[in-house]
């Protein structure tokens, strides 16, 4: 049954107040039903996990357990063993850099792409520099896609990791994952995956990448802020040291050693985001009552429906970002003249939320040769007559600087 975005609209209260929010890839707005819930588990049951031997705590620890499985189901992981609970992507993807990264040697190769978020590409330039290791960066295609030419010439035996995103969070192209995971893997490297921008957007199935890490972050995808996960292999996790030791990651402590907790529990040290958790559990509920497929196929609807109008406007810089296809509803560009800033400031004036900056990728912004660019980016409660009114905007805002 295809999306109805209207009716959508109604479960997200935060819309009522007349905005325009196209800034979904920085976070997402979220449906009722997560606050209802909220207010249900602390005046209902509330306790900390995996702790205490009566029921409230049993309850909470149950709940939240369910919501590892939910989250596990609905990547298809192998396990809900493999699902490591952390603050969000950022913290997945360093404690890869802290756990893997620190074990490799003097030589060692990562390779990643010019076009990462800063959250896959600063910790893996702090662990070469700490470690003496070579950090590899594939360039992009003319039209800023990824270059696959380029990753295979950067891609050898010294190669240990490859680190690259599912999804630009400037472009929205759909790096070829897949592809980049069966090459690194020929070569004998592992593969982490930032799937901040895919995993809310499009079914995600880890197991048909093939990849051996794959972060994310919740509030990307309709759930709350603070908690996020790294899915890994369980053969390659039991052979990881914890990220951060003390309360629960442990199995036994002695005055003179320490032995480590199983999986997932060894890299959660500390009280988790309990609520945050299981309202993530309620936020995949939600998705998957209305499709993985049908939020794709829409998401695409309104991408092409807004590019082709921005094509038309002179003023608009789309960047030679044109392409309609192999892509989500992010688009990143500048109007002619106008600062993006000035420019965000202004479609404020008009009740459209839209994101101005480096977008957390500088060496992106380097590589299209201009300080930063203005970004919409779109979800499941946005619509064609949304992008019709930040059309009319964009034109009324360059009229006042010609």
């Amino acid at each position: 049954m295809p999306l109805n975005s209207e009716k959508v609209k109604k479960d997200f209260p935060i819309l009522k107040r007349g905005i325009i929010y196209f800034d979904n890839a920085a976070t997402t707005q979220k449906p009722r039903v997560l606050a209802e819930r909220l207010a249900e588990r602390y005046a209902k049951s509330h306790a900390n996990v995996h702790r205490g031997a009566y029921k409230m705590a049993e309850e909470t620890t149950e709940a939240f357990e369910n919501a590892r499985q939910k989250i596990a189901d609905f990547l298809s992981a192998e396990s809900s063993k493999e699902i490591i609970f952390t603050r969000n992507a950022t913290e997945a993807i360093n404690l890869v850099a802290y756990s893997f990264g620190r074990k490799l040697k003097r030589g060692d190769r990562i390779l990643t792409c010019v076009s990462e978020h800063h959250s896959n590409f600063v910790p893996w330039l702090r662990v070469a520099k700490e470690r003496g290791l070579k950090l590899d960066v594939v360039e992009l295609t003319a039209n800023h896609n990824f270059n696959f030419a380029d990753f295979r010439k950067k891609l050898n035996k010294k190669t240990k990791l490859v680190a690259v995103a599912h999804i630009s969070n400037v472009s929205g192209y759909i790096y070829p994952v897949e592809r980049i995971t069966r090459e690194a893997h020929r070569v004998g490297a592992l593969v982490l995956i930032d799937g901040a921008q895919s995993v809310g957007h499009m079914p995600v199935n880890v197991k048909k990448i093939g990849c051996d890490f794959f972060a994310f972050s919740g509030h990307k995808m309709l759930g709350p802020s603070g908690i996020g996960a790294l899915w890994g292999r369980e053969e390659i996790l039991k052979n990881m040291e914890p990220f951060m030791s003390g309360g629960e990651m442990i199995r036994e402590v002695t005055l003179k050693n320490v032995t480590w907790n199983d999986l997932p529990w060894r890299f959660e040290a500390g009280t988790p985001n309990i609520e945050g958790a299981i309202l993530w559990g309620e936020a995949i509920d939600y998705l998957k009552k209305i499709g993985m497929k049908n939020i794709e196929a829409y998401e695409r609807e309104l991408l092409k429906h807004a590019l082709l109008k921005m094509k038309k406007l002179p003023f608009i810089d789309l960047m030679k970002m044109l392409d309609l296809g192999g892509r989500t509803g992010i688009i990143s560009f500048n109007i002619k003249g106008v600062h993006p800033h000035d420019a965000s400031t202004m479609l404020d004036q008009y009740g459209i939320c839209v994101r101005a900056g480096t977008h957390c990728a500088q060496p992106f912004m380097n590589h299209l040769g201009v300080p930063s660019t203005l970004r919409a980016s779109f979800y499941l409660y946005n619509t064609k007559r949304e992008i019709d009114y930040f059309i009319r905007a964009l034109k009324e805002i360059h009229k006042k600087f010609i």
